[in-house]
């Protein structure tokens, strides 16, 4: 069983929107957090967004923070990213991952992907101009 499915890539003009959704059916109950990250060919992966799945917290990166949305729908183990207002600079594949184990203190996003233990396979968004 793969632990997190992404979906909803594709491609889209700018100034457009995108949602992008990653089923997660590793450890829901034991994941600290679920992240988003990008990445285009010659570049390090990059922290886009995380969600808290225990509690309401959610963290970005300052260049997506007034542009997208990450949610989760717990009924159906899926987190979302609401891409809107998309740019050029926008286009990468995204993935998501989960990070492990569930644990106390002051929630605080993950942004570093050495943090995060399992992958999706990724999905590509393309933003035209």
């Amino acid at each position: 069983q793969v632990p997190l499915v992404e979906s909803g890539g594709g491609m889209v003009q700018t100034g457009g929107s995108l949602r992008l959704a990653c089923l997660v059916s590793g450890r829901p109950q034991s994941t600290y957090a679920v992240g988003w990250f990008r990445q285009t060919p010659g570049k390090e992966r990059e922290f886009v967004a995380a969600i808290a799945l225990i509690g309401v917290y959610t963290g970005y990166a300052d260049s997506v923070k007034s542009r997208f949305k990450i949610s989760r729908d717990a009924a159906k183990n899926t987190m979302y990213l609401q891409m809107s207002d998309v740019k050029p600079e926008d286009t990468a594949v995204y993935y998501c991952a989960a990070d492990y184990p569930a644990r106390g203190g002051i929630w605080s996003p993950p942004t570093r992907p050495v943090e995060y233990d399992d992958w999706g396979q990724g999905t590509q968004v393309t933003v035209s101009s």
